[in-house]
């Protein structure tokens, strides 16, 4: 029977979907250190700060992200964000069980709405540029295609 559901866009990070966000745990090495999550190895990416890596490697993913708030940036951040964020989506989806329920998303628009005013790497108020969303359904194209 068709449900309808799988034409919707997944637009929550939540519940069901949570594996979708940075924060659900999922560990990935980012340059020879295993971090617990995504956005533990996001925020240590931002910094060359080898004490203030360790600081975000050995933390949960909120406290990572306020941490990463506060490191010295890589003169190169600006430009390879983006790039950074789906090297480690590459990685979390490289895991088994968290890439078979990537690909199982079909072609689902994939949207990191959000409340908190990133018009970055989601949606507020329906603006933005979605680049979380943007970079985990590239991930998914590549998995599909292989």
């Amino acid at each position: 029977m068709y449900d309808g559901q799988h034409d919707l866009p997944i637009d929550e990070f939540t519940a069901e979907f949570y594996w979708l966000s940075n924060f659900s745990p999922a560990p990935i090495d980012y340059e020879g250190e295993l971090y617990m999550t995504v956005e533990n190895a996001f925020q240590a990416a931002k910094t060359s700060d080898h004490r203030a890596r360790a600081l975000i490697r050995d933390c949960g993913p909120d406290e990572a992200k306020m941490r990463g708030l506060h490191v010295p940036l890589r003169p190169d951040w600006e430009q390879c964000r983006v790039a950074v964020m789906e090297d480690l989506l590459d990685a979390k989806f490289a895991i088994p069980a968290l890439r078979r329920r990537l690909i199982a998303t079909g072609d689902r628009p994939i949207i990191n709405r959000n409340v908190f005013g990133d018009t970055f790497w989601g949606l507020c108020r329906d603006q933005g540029r979605n680049e979380l969303g943007e970079a985990i359904m590239r991930v998914r194209n590549r998995i599909q295609a292989r």
